[in-house]
């Protein structure tokens, strides 16, 4: 099987460098008419340059079809006029990538509100922005591919991240509602967790795992996820060429009754809470007080 995007019109935030640029570039290998969006700034968000400018550059050099965006994921209307663009000149927008973003990272005894809300403005706000952009173009050409960029710091916690976490967990959740909303409009999305050596990790990371973790080894990850045949609500980790699947789980859980409905009874019976013998991956939200009602009958 050849995975290709011929025809497709995608776009892809923060693709001035990192994984990013390789999504774009690889997109535009296979067939894909690429949107490489990027504000341009540091790491921090500070700062703006010609990135995005120069991955266009070299995705026409090797024969594909690129334009540049400058655009603010934190601004709706320029993701607004960045679709109308695409549209105009390429008739459509068929896959999203959301990878721009930021870190500005400090314990969160020491961490600045601005900091925190300035981190979850553009990772999560901004990637809300970008598909609400696309999501009714989407939704009027019956398809859709969207990927939104978690993190196992959202998914599991580092710490010195508060901000990050909060704004990667959130994507995370976005996901599962979007896939929910967008299914009957062949509208796909999911979440990837990557780990790589960029911009971002480049004083984090130790030099051999710097070169090792490279975006290269992560985009197939992400271009599988927003392929033709995409799975839906996955999320995905990904880095050195290691890919793995987290789910959110449910345990089977159990009912306290009478005496035992108490703050006592929660921690005396907090082992078979917490049994995840027999637990499920819910697929909606409603899953919860199904499992629940099915608790109620069983008594």
């Amino acid at each position: 099987m050849s995975i290709r995007f011929d025809n497709r019109v995608a776009i892809v935030t923060g693709a001035g460098g990192g994984l990013g640029r390789a999504y774009a570039l690889e997109l535009a290998r296979r067939g894909a008419k690429v949107v490489v969006n990027d504000l341009g700034g540091a790491r921090d968000g500070t700062g703006h340059s010609d990135a995005a400018l120069k991955v266009v550059e070299e995705i026409r050099e090797a024969g594909g079809e690129a334009m540049s965006n400058g655009g603010s994921v934190t601004e709706y209307e320029q993701m607004e006029a960045m679709v109308a663009q695409a549209k105009e000149k390429w008739g459509g927008v068929h896959i999203l990538i959301n990878n721009a973003g930021v870190l500005r990272d400090k314990s969160f005894a020491k961490m600045a509100p601005e900091d925190f809300e300035f981190v979850v403005d553009v990772h999560l706000n901004g990637s809300a922005n970008c598909t609400k952009a696309v999501w009714e173009t989407m939704r009027e050409q019956n398809y859709g591919r969207i990927l939104m960029t978690a993190s196992s710091t959202g998914l599991f916690g580092n710490f010195g991240q508060a901000n990050y976490g909060a704004a990667k967990l959130g994507l995370a959740g976005l996901t599962k509602t979007l896939y929910l909303e967008g299914a009957k409009y062949n509208i796909k999305v999911n979440t990837l967790a990557p780990v790589a050596g960029t911009r971002m990790t480049e004083d984090i990371f130790p030099e051999a795992a710097f070169k090792l973790f490279t975006p290269e080894s992560v985009a197939p990850a992400a271009l599988y996820l927003v392929s033709e045949d995409a799975p839906s609500n996955a999320i995905v980790g990904a880095g050195a060429g290691v890919f793995q699947a987290a789910y959110v789980t449910l345990t089977p859980g159990v009912r306290l009754q009478g005496d035992e409905l108490t703050p006592e009874g929660v921690a005396d019976h907090w082992g078979e809470i917490t049994d995840r013998t027999g637990e499920i991956v819910p697929q909606s939200g409603g899953e919860q007080a199904q499992t629940i009602f099915a608790k109620l009958q069983d008594g």
